[in-house]
C-alpha cells in the first residue's frame, strides 16, 4: 500500500522548496489556477515587436519578459525583492536586457519620456505619477494586476473573516491613472479558480504570495495550516479565487 504523505511531511516540503522568482513550477500537480482569458505575456510580446524602447516594472525573476520573441532595442527591467534580481539577470540576459536593482518606495531610476512601453505583471504598487513621468507622448502602459480580495477564501482559512478588500480595485486604479495625465484605453476583469492538493502547496504559495497572509510562518499558523489539511484530506481539495484585472493606459 502506498505511504500517504503525512501533515508534517508535507509542511516541510513546502516550507523548504526554494521561492525565488516569479514562476510556479513547483505547484505542478499539487494546485492549479485558471489563466485570465486575455493572454498577458502574448499581449506583451506583441507590442514589445514594435516599439524601440521598453521597461517591465517589477519583473519578478522575468519570466514573462523572457518569453518575448522580438525584444525592442533598449529593454529594462526593474526588481526591488533582492533575490528575484540575479534570477532575472540570467532570465533575460539572452534578451540583451538590463535588470535594474531597485527599492519599493522610491522613484523609477531613469530621465522623463524615455521608454515607449511600459509593463507589469503584478506589481507591487503602482506609482502612476511615475508611470507617467517616463513614458514618452503616446506611449503605453500595460499591466496585469492582482484584484480585491484574491484567494480570499485561503487567507480567511488561515486569518479567520476578514473586513472587506480596501485595497486593488480597479477604479482606483483608472482613477489614479487618470489623476496622473494618462488615458485609460482598456479594462478588463477576470475571476479564476485556484485549487489547492494538499498542505504543502498551500504553505509554499503562502511564502511566495506574502500578502495573501502577511507575516506568515509555519510556527505561527500551526493550527490553522492543521485544520486545513483536514479539510483537503476530507473534500479532495481547497478552492478559493484569484482575482485579476488587466489595464491599458496611454500618455
Amino acid at each position: 500500500m502506498p505511504h500517504e504523505t503525512s501533515f508534517e511531511e508535507l509542511i516541510a516540503e513546502g516550507a523548504t522548496a526554494p521561492v525565488e522568482g516569479w514562476a510556479f513550477d513547483w505547484l505542478a500537480g499539487r494546485a492549479t489556477e485558471e489563466r485570465p482569458p486575455w493572454g498577458y505575456a502574448r499581449l506583451v510580446a506583441a507590442r514589445m515587436a514594435g516599439v524601440d524602447a521598453a521597461l517591465d516594472i517589477d519583473t519578478g525573476g522575468g519570466e514573462v519578459l523572457a518569453e518575448v520573441p522580438h525584444p525592442p532595442p533598449l529593454l529594462v527591467a526593474t526588481e526591488a525583492w533582492p533575490a528575484n534580481v540575479p534570477v532575472a539577470r540570467e532570465h533575460l540576459a539572452p534578451l540583451g536586457a538590463s535588470v535594474v536593482a531597485v527599492t519599493g518606495d522610491a522613484p523609477l531610476p531613469f530621465r522623463d519620456a524615455v521608454f515607449d512601453l511600459l509593463v507589469s505583471r503584478h506589481p507591487v504598487r503602482t506609482d502612476w505619477p511615475e508611470v507617467a513621468r517616463v513614458l514618452r507622448p503616446g506611449g503605453t502602459f500595460l499591466s496585469q494586476q492582482i484584484g480585491p480580495g484574491t484567494v480570499r477564501e485561503l487567507s480567511e482559512a488561515i486569518l479567520g473573516p476578514l473586513p472587506p478588500p480596501a485595497h486593488r480595485h480597479p477604479e482606483h486604479a483608472v482613477a489614479a491613472a487618470q489623476a496622473a495625465g494618462l488615458t485609460v484605453v482598456d479594462l478588463r476583469e477576470a475571476t479564476l479558480r485556484t485549487v489547492f492538493h494538499d498542505i504543502g502547496a498551500v504553505v509554499w504559495f503562502l511564502r511566495k504570495v506574502i500578502w495573501t497572509v502577511p507575516g506568515f510562518t509555519v510556527a505561527a499558523h500551526r493550527p490553522a495550516l492543521r485544520r486545513l489539511h483536514d479539510r483537503i484530506r476530507a473534500d479532495g481539495s481547497f478552492v478559493a479565487h484569484a482575482r485579476r484585472f488587466l489595464i491599458e493606459a496611454r500618455a
